[in-house]
């Protein structure tokens, strides 16, 4: 019987593909069969799903396990596709699908005769089958694969308005978040090779035996794992000190700030948290841990909803406010109770944000025609009145989350990379790719190596290609130089891992694969953008997918390769770089994992600068900066 359930789990991931494909192929302008496409989708997989459910309810709901697709393979690694359906999977399930037929209806009206009506329709199947590989997924490869697509989908949902300069500049603000999401997990699936010395899966991770037993004589790295599994999860589900990407994410439409940012893609930290639960249950740190960022977050983001003029943001921080008691009842082992708050959190912000146009009306004129002001308030009857005038100054500016956010990550990033003189063009092509090629020679002669100096040496290049897409991240005018700049650190990253290890450089092979097409890609269309805009650099916005749609499309594909995206061998070669950095050299992974965030973010920018924003010709209509 469990075989007969295992092979239907395919079907669930294989719906939603399918039906994203033949979006694609749906010609611009057919609205109605555009709309007929994303409902059949989501509305045959929830048909199937909900039988299948009760079926295996009435099966004794064991936990079905599919390992499906081994993509590598060596003696020390395999690279697998796993699925896995628990009660956990069941009710993100039905939740997600019921919720997304619900949206995709309203948007076939909400979105009639809007501009980019078929990208919005691509899009959202995009992020259901990205959803749908997480909430079945069965390891953490499998859930990184999921997890990368919410996050691409999230940034192209809210910069929805491309030709306007406040949701471009907030998709950027959000994928910069989701990187740091990125690398939490990233690292966890780093250490976690160590700790199981396999690819685990989630349904082998059920076994307390087994997870008592490598826990016993690798407590820290357990608490590693699990901090880094939290910082995953808050970076998802807007959690402290994360908080405030969640109210700008509300730049997109309705129905997809209704979907992702009221009940789904909000929820995906929490589902982390409890997919993970049996590894670090018995681990007290870590469950205090989540309950004090849990509590915290309740408790500011309350206050923060209190106060905003925007109905949007109210529903946004009101909505982390319940995700931070979701996380403290996940802390507390309160699984069933998180599931059941997960799915009316979910249900509830979607209806409050599909009829939050219709209540600003309604209060509007409320306000004019039965205005009646409360005459006592919570805070009047607990808080004294310099605090409660205190805290109402520090909801309104949303506790300077993102200030804090630019002090202590991003303006230090920046400041760092602007001193970074050195890297101009004729060094970097005149010193550091000689340079280059003798470590390569070396490479492959590691005998001519003292093995003091082949200690250091990993290091040293991993630092060069930091330092090389730190440059990039700064740099203004020349944005042929950054893209190359960016190609060039993943060749120094690939270099230090050759030289931490001894392996088959063919696994260095498939992680440059997917990065030399990319970047070759990347670079002839920035070359022909360049040579049609000679003015074009990466201080302002440009627009120019206005005039040049087809290049933008290419230009995101070769974007989306060289950020590991998992369209090309780079998104394997990550995890197999990770494979080859020892479990004691932190320098080196943090050196790697701050390549792969500000590697993504420079990425985003430049495709951002160049194709998104306000067109920068006056000659087409340009959207005001507020607007």
């Amino acid at each position: 019987m469990n075989f007969t359930l295992n092979s239907i789990l395919h079907f669930f991931v294989f719906i939603p593909l399918v039906g994203f494909l033949v979006s694609l192929l749906v010609k611009d302008g057919k609205e109605k069969t555009l709309s007929h496409v994303a409902t059949a989708t989501i509305g045959i997989q929830m048909l199937f799903g909900i039988p299948f459910v009760m079926y295996w309810l009435f099966s004794n709901h064991p936990n079905l396990n599919l390992k499906d697709i081994t993509i590598y393979e060596n003696e020390e690694y395999q690279f697998f596709i796993d699925f896995y359906f628990d009660k956990i999977t069941a009710a993100y399930f039905l939740v997600g699908s019921t919720l997304s037929f619900m949206v995709v209806v309203y948007s076939r009206y909400y979105l009639h005769r809007e501009q980019g009506y078929k990208r919005f329709f691509n899009t959202i199947l995009f992020f259901y089958f990205g959803y749908t590989i997480t909430v079945f997924s069965g390891n953490f490869e499998t859930l990184f694969i999921g997890w990368e697509i919410l996050g691409i989908s999230s940034f192209l949902l809210i910069a929805f308005y491309r030709d306007r300069f406040l949701p471009v500049k907030n998709a950027i603000k959000v994928f910069s978040i989701y990187r740091i999401g990125d690398i939490g997990l990233l690292l966890a699936m780093w250490m976690s090779h160590y700790l199981w010395m396999e690819n685990i899966s989630f349904y082998k991770m059920n076994n307390y035996v087994l997870v008592s037993f490598h826990l016993e004589h690798h407590s820290w790295v357990g608490i590693f794992i699990s901090i880094m599994i939290l910082i995953a999860a808050a970076a998802k589900s807007a959690q402290l000190p994360f908080s405030s990407w969640l109210p700008r994410a509300m730049e997109g439409p309705t129905p997809s700030s209704a979907i992702f940012y009221g009940s789904l893609s909000v929820h995906m930290g929490v589902f982390l948290l409890l997919r993970t639960y049996t590894f670090w249950e018995h681990q007290f740190v870590v469950r205090v841990l989540i309950a004090l960022l849990g509590f915290s977050t309740m408790i500011i983001a309350s206050g923060i909803s209190r106060v905003q003029s925007s109905i949007k943001s109210q529903i946004a921080y009101a909505s982390i406010a319940q995700i931070g008691i979701i996380f403290i009842e996940v802390a507390c082992g309160f699984e069933l109770l998180a599931l059941y708050h997960f799915a009316g959190n979910a249900f509830l912000r979607t209806y409050q944000l599909l009829v939050s146009p219709s209540v600003v009306s309604y209060l509007i004129r409320e306000q004019f025609y039965n205005y009646s002001p409360h005459l006592k308030s919570l805070e009047d009857r607990f808080f004294f009145f310099f605090l409660r005038n205190t805290l109402y100054i520090l909801c309104l500016k949303e506790w300077n989350l993102d200030a804090f956010m630019y002090e202590t990550i991003w303006n230090p990033i920046k400041r760092l990379a602007r001193k970074l003189t050195f890297l101009n063009e004729k060094n970097v092509y005149y010193f550091f790719v000689p340079t280059y090629m003798v470590a390569l020679y070396l490479l492959y002669n590691k005998d001519l190596l003292h093995y003091k100096l082949k200690a250091y040496l990993p290091v040293t290049f991993a630092m060069i290609g930091f330092m090389m897409v730190m440059k990039s991240f700064a740099e203004r005018k020349s944005i042929i130089y950054t893209w190359l700049l960016i190609v060039m650190s993943h060749f120094w990253i690939a270099l230090a891992i050759g030289m931490n290890a001894d392996f088959d450089y063919n696994q260095l092979y498939i992680y440059l694969s997917g990065i030399v097409v990319s970047g070759a890609l990347g670079y002839g269309i920035l070359k022909r953008v360049k040579f049609k805009e000679p003015e074009i650099d990466l201080s302002q916005f440009h627009g120019h997918v206005y005039e040049y749609p087809a290049k933008a499309l290419l230009f995101l594909i070769a974007c989306l390769g060289l950020t590991g995206f998992p369209i090309t061998p780079t998104f394997i070669g990550e995890d197999l770089l990770y494979t080859h950095i020892h479990e004691d050299q932190f320098v080196l992974a943090f050196f790697v994992s701050m390549c792969f965030v500000v590697d993504g973010l420079s990425i985003i920018r430049v495709f951002a600068r160049v194709f998104m924003g306000p067109h920068i010709k006056t000659y087409h209509e340009v959207a005001y900066k507020s607007s």
